[in-house]
């Protein structure tokens, strides 16, 4: 409670200095709310602007694919690694410790597996994301699919409308449609889409040309992994897309497939936050594992 017999005027207003209005610093983000973007500065290193995320959100398609059968021994471990873990509501309350203080983009959308027709999915509540203490929630869009662009698109503006009733950024991922080509003309409408539709962060692939995907979309975009590649082809991919204007990669298979995961999350945060080039993550890469 304040002291009523010690009143001091203030005195020290900063006359001769303007108040601050910088914007943001990361694109596009500068308009949202303070919450919003404290939970982006989790996620996205300030100094960087960029973010290495780990994701294990596999198995609601795979099951327990390599590297995933154990997430409390595989995944756990090198959460530490990362600037933001990506997991179901499942896998990060059954396996990751509570004590863990990593921001959680919360795979929110579920649906079919790998061995029925993909991409059917639903929104689970949006009460979990709070319960999960989530930094960003992430659904996929299915841009290119018959049957399934309406649904997930519908999904997406919902869970945007959730995100900004409660401040989380929104990530949108993109599917890549039967019909699409793993180009860099598809992957720029399906990133633009994502955040027509409101998404604070964007995971595409990355492709040729991948600059004018970067470029037509006015939010962080982050690349996905994909399959497993050696390491440096994958440290390759990396670097390329940073090169061409990525915020970051969202990265499973290259790492917790990897002969040394906890090695590989080194290597990989050396060429997205400090500028390494393949070839000096890959020596990176060979020294962490050889001291571990």
């Amino acid at each position: 409670m304040a002291d009523t017999d010690d009143i001091r005027e203030g005195a020290s207003f900063g006359l001769n200095k303007p108040a601050s209005t910088e914007g943001f610093y990361l694109k596009g983000i500068n308009n949202s709310d303070w919450g919003l973007k404290n939970r982006m500065s989790r996620i996205f290193n300030q100094k960087s602007g960029n973010s290495v995320m780990l994701a294990f959100d596999h198995g609601f398609l795979m099951g327990p694919t390599s590297g995933l059968e154990r997430v409390d021994l595989n995944i756990a471990p090198i959460v530490e690694y990362a600037d933001c873990i990506m997991g179901t509501r499942g896998m990060i309350r059954s396996s990751i410790p509570t004590g863990c203080t990593k921001p959680v983009c919360l795979r929110t959308d579920t649906g079919t597996t790998i061995l029925t027709e993909m991409n059917h999915n639903v929104l689970i509540a949006e009460e979990e994301a709070i319960r999960m203490n989530a930094s960003a929630m992430a659904a996929m869009l299915s841009v290119g699919e018959d049957e399934t662009e309406h649904k997930t698109i519908a999904n997406f503006s919902r869970l945007v409308d959730i995100g900004s009733k409660y401040g989380i950024p929104v990530m949108g991922v993109t599917a890549v449609g039967k019909k699409m080509a793993r180009d860099a003309r598809y992957f720029s409408m399906a990133a633009r889409v994502c955040a027509e539709n409101g998404a604070s962060i964007v995971k595409t692939y990355y492709t040729e040309g991948f600059e004018k995907v970067v470029a037509c979309t006015p939010v962080p975009v982050v690349i996905a992994g994909g399959k497993k590649l050696p390491e440096l082809e994958a440290l390759e991919l990396c670097y390329n897309a940073i090169q061409c204007g990525a915020a970051g990669v969202d990265m499973g298979r290259n790492v917790f497939q990897s002969e040394a995961p906890a090695a590989m999350m080194a290597a990989v945060a050396g060429v997205v936050h400090d500028g390494l080039k393949p070839a000096e993550g890959l020596d990176l890469f060979e020294t962490k594992k050889n001291e571990a």
